[in-house]
């Protein structure tokens, strides 16, 4: 069986690195990529944040306000995902001329398959230069890239040496890649399982890989098995680029949990913007409308609302459906750690209902 060859890229500091190009006064500059604030009441949500506004502790899903505190002097710019899906597109073309396999995760993220590429060479090391080049010769924009045999471990590489990274794991160099890394830095290790983990005398991939498999399903129950394959460099996992569109959706893996109706108010509202500026792109709308929660347990629910018509393509109607399905569900007292939007029941918006009057 051949090995696969799975490049992970994933854009720097995307939203906030367009907003800086189309503006080189912003230029070393902190960027914040949320409403501001001090215009908007207090609302918003950080979308993402360059470099310069991180080192003052300014992250993804943040309130604004919270960033503004941090970093009085940041630049913040409303969110224009118009303008990031236009970029967005322009770097999947890229993507589609050295395969067809790519696997979109968000505006910013893709895996991409070349295990047989379009381009005339077997070196995934010298395809992910050439992307990158290519990248940023077309958009000004940079990214890093991920390279192994697996998915796990081509996401894990990319956020290795960001900025402009690039970074191989090859099979046999898996578990010393594998072995110093902060336990937090594996899928799965939240806020409350890093407690736990830590607790048992688990702080890098080293201590991990020294649990047995029953241990660790004993004190995790079935994350146990997950653990344990994920520290042996295994997953499974195949690169998903052929599956017919039957569903539209918008979630965040959030780096800070949200505790705190307001804190769940601001990223359901950019969510639920994000869903409805998705939905118009691709002319499509639907009945039922997905809400998927996932706490610092790993433990993940979801509740449904279907409608007789279609729901309106609106954001902020669609947060206000987000939040009425959060109040039927058992997550007040967690903290929150992903958040999702999905529509389903998906037809073209030329496709509406028509009710007939069969009495006056």
């Amino acid at each position: 069986m051949t090995e696969k060859k799975i490049i992970h890229v994933d854009m720097d500091c995307f939203y906030a690195s367009i907003e800086v190009r189309d503006n080189p006064k912003l230029k070393d500059k902190p960027v914040v990529i949320a409403k501001d604030p001090r215009h908007f009441g207090g609302k918003g949500v950080v979308a993402t944040a360059n470099y310069p506004a991180r080192a003052y502790g300014i992250h993804s899903a943040m309130p604004a306000i919270s960033a503004l505190k941090l970093c009085p002097q940041a630049e913040f710019i409303t969110p224009n995902f118009a303008k990031y899906q236009a970029v967005s597109h322009e770097i999947h073309t890229i993507f589609h001329e050295y395969t067809d396999k790519v696997e979109p995760i968000a505006f910013d993220e893709a895996y991409l398959d070349v295990t047989e590429p379009k381009v005339p060479t077997k070196s995934a090391l010298l395809l992910a230069h050439r992307l990158q080049q290519e990248i940023y010769q077309k958009t000004g924009l940079t990214c890093s890239t991920g390279i192994s045999y697996n998915k796990f471990l081509a996401k894990l590489a990319s956020d290795y040496a960001k900025p402009v990274g690039i970074t191989l794991v090859r099979p046999d160099e898996a578990l010393d890649f594998l072995f110093p890394l902060k336990i937090e830095a594996f899928r799965g290790v939240g806020q409350k399982t890093l407690v736990k983990m830590h607790e048992l005398g688990i702080y890098t991939g080293y201590d991990l890989y020294q649990q047995t498999e029953l241990d660790l399903i004993h004190h995790f129950g079935k994350m146990g098995h997950f653990f344990y394959q994920q520290v042996r460099g295994i997953d499974e996992r195949q690169v998903q680029w052929d599956r017919k569109r039957k569903s539209l959706g918008v979630e965040r893996t959030l780096t800070a949990p949200l505790v705190g109706r307001a804190a769940i108010e601001a990223q359901m509202s950019w969510t639920a913007d994000r869903l409805a500026h998705l939905l118009q792109k691709k002319q499509q709308h639907g009945k039922t409308l997905v809400l998927k929660l996932r706490n610092q347990q790993f433990e993940t629910q979801t509740k449904r609302l279907t409608l007789a018509d279609f729901f309106n393509n609106d954001g902020e109607l669609l947060a206000e459906y987000g939040m009425e399905l959060f109040d039927q569900m058992n997550f007040k007292d967690d903290a929150i750690r992903l958040l999702g939007l999905t529509m389903t029941n998906l037809e073209s918006l030329s496709y509406q209902n028509i009710t007939l009057k069969l009495f006056d």
